[in-house]
């Protein structure tokens, strides 16, 4: 399997990106969300591919570029289908469509109908679990900001308690992620967590 180097990926941003300010967002996210990953992985009891982390990390967000009007829930499909078109491995394709959420079900899809092609797009390997679970920790909304599990646990329980069931997984998985030092390095705020 021949991966990218992350000068290859820069450079599919930087040719995909419709404007230097998308680029700066979507690609300092995908840096953020590889650091966190790789630094989880440090931590974990089974082996890791951490070059795969870290090209999965830095491509997963890559469809975000080809959304134009469509739902945000397909940026991940959009990704996939950039990435296989630009040859890359399937196993750097799927980090694009399974990063999601804490995974989508083809139940999910029908249940609520969502605009995706029937399929199940959930984390399989323990480098797509890390990269999607690393996602969660950090937000390109405007301005971006850092979460902690706390709060995105209280996010995700909107979908259902089986969402939060399975982020905890993650969490007895990985750990939590220190994240003082990236928040004092990119200055991006914590979200607050949800008052009861």
């Amino acid at each position: 399997m021949s991966l990218p180097t992350t000068r290859n990926v820069r450079a599919l941003h930087e040719k995909y990106a419709p404007s230097d300010e998308m680029l700066t967002l979507v690609h300092q996210h995908s840096e953020i969300v590889a650091r966190i990953a790789l630094r989880l992985a440090t931590r974990c009891p089974t082996p890791v591919n951490t070059t795969l982390v870290e090209i999965g990390a830095l491509v997963h967000d890559i469809g975000v570029y080809r959304l134009g009007d469509a739902h945000y829930i397909r940026h991940g499909v959009l990704g996939h289908e950039l990435l296989r078109e630009e040859g890359l491995p399937e196993s750097v394709c799927r980090f694009a469509s399974r990063h999601t959420g804490v995974g989508l079900t083809r139940q999910d899809i029908r249940s609520q109908n969502l605009p995706l092609p029937p399929g199940d797009y959930v984390a399989e390997t323990v480098e797509e679990r890390l990269v999607m679970y690393a996602d969660k920790f950090h937000s390109k909304s405007s301005p971006p900001a850092f979460l902690d599990a706390t709060t995105y646990a209280a996010h995700v329980a909107r979908f259902g308690p089986e969402k939060v069931t399975a982020f905890k997984s993650l969490t007895e998985e990985f750990g939590e992620p220190e994240l003082a030092p990236l928040i004092a390095e990119y200055g991006h705020a914590v979200r607050p967590r949800p008052t009861k």
